[in-house]
C-alpha cells in the first residue's frame, strides 16, 4: 500500500517535471545556503578554538607601564616598571600554578648564506610549560642556562622553512643572532596564528638572561617587559587577578588613587570573547539561510494547492472506488516530502560542493559537519509535512460528489 503510493507520487512528480523543479529549487538553494554557511562559521569557530588552545589555559599576561612622563602616557610595556623579582613575588601567591618573565624584540639571523627577521623571546623554562609549547626536535634550555646565560637557542617552524630549507637538520647548528653565535637546542612545535593573525612559530627562544646581557641589554638589572601567569583554573582567575594586582601596587609603591607602572591583561576572557563571537556568527549565518528554507516551503505549498485544484477529478473518482480521506491526505502529504526531500539531497550535494569551492579559492578553514546535514535533512522534511498539510487536507476533505464534477 505504501509502496504503491510511493510510486504514484514519484509519477506524480514526473508528470510535470519543470513545476517539480522549480518547486524543488527553493529548498535546493535553502538546504545548499545552510550547509554552505554553517561550514564557513564552523571553521571560524574551530580556527579560533584552535589559536585559544594554542595560546594556553586560564593565563595572564602582566605589561610593564604606561608611566607618564610630563603628563603624557607612554605605550604599554615600554618601560621598565617589571624585574625578574616581581616574577618571584607571582609565583608565591596561592592558586597560580606557573610564572614566566618574559622580554623581547626583533633581530637578524644568519645561517650560512641565509637570513631571516624574527622576533626573539628570552624567557625561563617555565614559559614552556606555562604556554603548552612543546619541543618536537632536541631539548629545551634549563634553569642552568639561565644561570650561565648561554648562547642556545629553540627555533619555531617557520624559522627552520626560512633559515635551514628541508635538508638541513637545525639541532645543533650554529646561527647568528645579531652577530652573535647560538647554539641551536631544539625546534619547537607548531603554533599557528594568535587571534590577531601573527605566526607564533616565527619566533626564537632564548634564555632570559642571555637576551638581556647579549641582545637587547638592560636599562635596569634584571628588568622584563613582561610577566606570563598561568591560574590553576579557570574558576581562581578573579582571585589571583585582584592578588597579583594588590601584591604590585605594595613592592611598586602605588598609592591608592594613583596610576599604576603596570597593567594586567586576562588573556582567556579575550579569546572567550573572540570564541563567543564566533558561534554567534557561526548560528547567525545559519539563521540567515534557513530563511531560504521557508521560502521553499511556501513555494511547495503554493505548488500543491495548484496541483490540488487541477487534480480534483482525479480526487473524486479515488474517492467513488473506495479511497479514505486519510489515504488521500497520505497520497498528497507524501508527494510534497518527496519534493523536499529530493530537493534537500541536491542542495547538500550543492552546499558541500559549494563549501570545497570555497575553501579552495580563499584557503579558509571551512568544515563540513554531519550535523549539519542532518539537521538541514530534517528541517526540509519537516518543512515538507508542514506545509504539505494544508494542501494534502484540502484535498482530503473535499466533497466526492462535487470533485467528480469538477471541469
Amino acid at each position: 500500500m505504501f509502496s504503491a503510493m510511493l510510486g504514484e507520487a514519484w509519477h506524480a512528480m514526473g508528470a510535470n517535471r519543470l513545476r517539480t523543479f522549480l518547486t524543488m529549487l527553493g529548498m535546493v538553494i535553502g538546504v545548499g545556503a545552510v550547509v554552505l554557511m554553517m561550514a564557513i562559521g564552523q571553521g571560524a569557530e574551530a580556527s579560533v578554538k584552535r589559536s585559544i588552545s594554542a595560546m594556553g589555559s586560564n593565563l595572564f599576561v602582566v605589561l610593564s607601564g604606561p608611566p607618564r612622563v610630563a603628563g603624557v602616557r607612554s605605550a604599554t610595556g615600554n618601560a621598565p616598571s617589571l624585574n625578574v623579582k616581581d616574577a618571584d613575588a607571582i609565583a608565591e601567591l596561592n592558586d597560580v600554578a606557573g610564572v614566566a618573565p618574559v622580554t623581547m624584540g626583533k633581530a637578524q639571523i644568519v645561517y650560512a648564506s641565509n637570513n631571516w627577521n624574527t622576533d626573539i623571546i628570552g624567557t625561563t623554562p617555565s614559559y614552556f610549560d606555562v604556554r603548552s609549547w612543546s619541543v618536537t626536535a632536541g631539548y629545551a634550555f634549563s634553569d642552568s642556562d639561565v644561570r650561565s646565560a648561554t648562547r642556545v637557542a629553540l627555533v619555531g617552524k617557520t624559522v627552520v622553512q626560512n633559515v635551514f630549507g628541508d635538508d638541513v637538520d637545525p639541532v645543533g647548528q650554529t646561527i647568528r643572532i645579531n652577530q652573535r653565535p647560538f647554539v641551536v637546542l631544539g625546534v619547537l612545535a607548531t603554533k599557528g596564528q594568535t587571534l590577531d593573525g601573527r605566526d607564533q612559530d616565527d619566533t626564537i627562544i632564548v634564555p632570559l638572561t642571555t637576551a638581556q646581557r647579549k641582545l637587547f641589554g638592560n636599562q635596569l638589572p634584571g628588568s622584563v617587559r613582561q610577566i606570563i601567569v598561568q591560574a590553576s583554573s579557570d574558576k581562581v582567575m578573579g582571585m589571583v587577578e585582584e592578588a597579583m594586582n594588590g601584591l604590585l601596587n605594595q613592592r611598586h609603591n602605588i598609592r591608592e588613587g594613583t596610576d599604576s607602572d603596570f597593567s594586567v591583561r586576562n588573556l582567556t576572557a579575550i579569546a572567550n570573547s573572540a570564541a563567543e563571537t564566533a558561534r554567534t556568527m557561526s548560528l547567525l549565518l545559519g539563521a540567515i539561510a534557513s530563511v531560504s528554507l521557508l521560502v521553499g516551503g511556501i513555494g511547495i505549498m503554493n505548488i500543491m494547492l495548484v496541483s490540488v485544484t487541477e487534480r480534483t477529478r482525479e480526487i473524486g473518482i479515488r474517492m467513488a472506488i473506495g479511497a479514505r480521506e486519510r489515504d488521500i491526505l497520505l497520497q498528497f502529504l507524501l508527494e510534497a516530502v518527496m519534493i523536499s526531500i529530493v530537493g534537500c539531497l541536491i542542495g547538500i550535494v550543492i552546499g558541500v560542493g559549494g563549501a570545497i569551492l570555497v575553501n579552495f579559492l580563499t584557503q579558509a578553514e571551512i568544515i563540513v559537519s554531519t550535523d549539519s546535514m542532518l539537521i538541514a535533512f530534517s528541517v526540509a522534511a519537516t518543512i515538507g509535512i508542514f506545509f504539505g498539510f494544508y494542501p494534502a487536507r484540502k484535498a482530503a476533505k473535499l466533497n466526492p460528489i462535487e470533485a467528480l464534477r469538477y471541469q
